[in-house]
């Protein structure tokens, strides 16, 4: 309501401040508000200065904005495939992948549980390669007690979208330790313009500006940051609470064959539990995941698909190639995936309604 009163609602000092506690939050020195993590994946694959052939190594198990990010910043996606238990990228996967074109690696932390950024990192520093995490699911993960965001990438990319655990209804962040990098992608997010709006208006004195290199319109609104400042305060409660409702489903669902949690990574972490992701054994069951999925809807419960593996899509197929065979583990997790209802504001009793149907389901479609 302040915003609104102020008449100032576009960039400004709200969300200059939104900036300064996300970048404290992480343990960055420089955090980035745009207008969604798509954005931003896009301005830190042009902030690389990718040229033609310049290969992009991803994953697999995510949303298309990770990939159509490298291809709009003049990339060339490359697929590495996943580890069969967690489906974050498999490491052995990415070095095996790696060539003489390797650019960069973009891993995705896949349902707010951290890749093993620090094994990534070993590959990539042997070839002066960047890496930019895709972070979309990890606000609040852990890597052997830093947060992601702070770690020695060139970036890590969050989204603020309605269904992420913080939310500015729209938006994301890219975080970065790198001033080039952080200099280069403030010039991006507006025009290319050297001197923003709230600094030109903001104060006396001609509003002057130039534009150093052709840049996009990708800026969070003060209207979006006065959310996000306020929901960054409470992410310690909804972490919880996610964590939680996690473990209620772990222990739900460890009698039950047909169903399959994702598992738990080794190594030291916090596990930011944006989604709950379940594996279908469907060689046990009567149905496919997509009946499965339909007769859970039927009986009410909401659930979605994270993700169709993106080699699998129609683009990407055609324009790359059929990689099913090569990524056995992504291609299979892409027929058996189910994600189950998981927020904050879950009650236990609908928790408790969801747990129910999915047992009776898998019960009643047991071979």
């Amino acid at each position: 309501m302040r915003c609104l009163r102020s008449g100032w609602i576009t960039t400004g000092p709200i969300t200059a401040r939104f900036e300064k506690d996300f970048a404290a939050y992480v343990g960055a020195t420089h955090a980035l508000a745009v207008s969604s993590a798509t954005a931003g994946l896009h301005l830190a694959m042009v902030a690389l200065g990718l040229e033609r052939g310049d290969e992009v190594i991803t994953s697999p198990m995510t949303w298309p904005a990770t990939v159509n990010a490298i291809v709009f910043g003049g990339g060339t996606p490359v697929f590495a495939d996943v580890e069969p238990e967690t489906l974050n990228l498999d490491t052995a996967s990415v070095a095996r992948k790696l060539g003489p074109k390797t650019r960069a690696i973009l891993p995705v932390h896949f349902a707010g549980q951290p890749c093993d950024v620090d094994a990534i990192l070993d590959l990539a520093k042997a070839g002066g390669i960047a890496v930019v995490e895709d972070a979309a699911h990890a606000i609040g993960t852990e890597l052997r007690g830093r947060r992601i965001g702070g770690l020695e990438t060139e970036a890590a990319v969050f989204s603020f979208h309605p269904i992420k655990n913080i939310t500015t209804a729209e938006g994301g962040m890219v975080t970065t330790g790198n001033p080039d990098i952080a200099r280069r992608l403030r010039l991006l997010r507006f025009h290319g313009v050297e001197r923003d709006a709230w600094k030109a208006y903001g104060r006396p004195g001609l509003a002057r500006y130039d534009v150093l290199i052709p840049g996009f319109k990708y800026n969070l609104t003060d209207l979006q940051a006065a959310l996000g400042v306020h929901q960054l305060s409470k992410l310690g409660g909804f972490l919880s609470r996610r964590a939680l409702l996690a473990q209620r489903y772990d222990e739900a669902f460890a009698d039950v064959p047909e169903i399959r949690p994702l598992g738990r990574v080794a190594y030291p972490h916090r596990h930011a539990h944006h989604l709950y992701a379940v594996r279908l054994a469907t060689e046990r069951l009567t149905v496919d995941r997509d009946g499965f999925m339909a007769e859970l809807q039927t009986a009410g419960v909401n659930v979605g698909l994270h993700f169709t593996a993106v080699h699998e899509l129609t683009y990407y197929r055609e324009r790359l190639g059929d990689f099913s065979a090569d990524l056995a583990v992504a291609t299979d997790a892409s027929r058996r995936i189910v994600s189950l209802p998981l927020y904050p504001s879950l009650s236990d009793e609908d928790q408790g309604y969801v747990i129910d149907v999915v047992r009776r389901t898998a019960r009643a479609r047991r071979r």
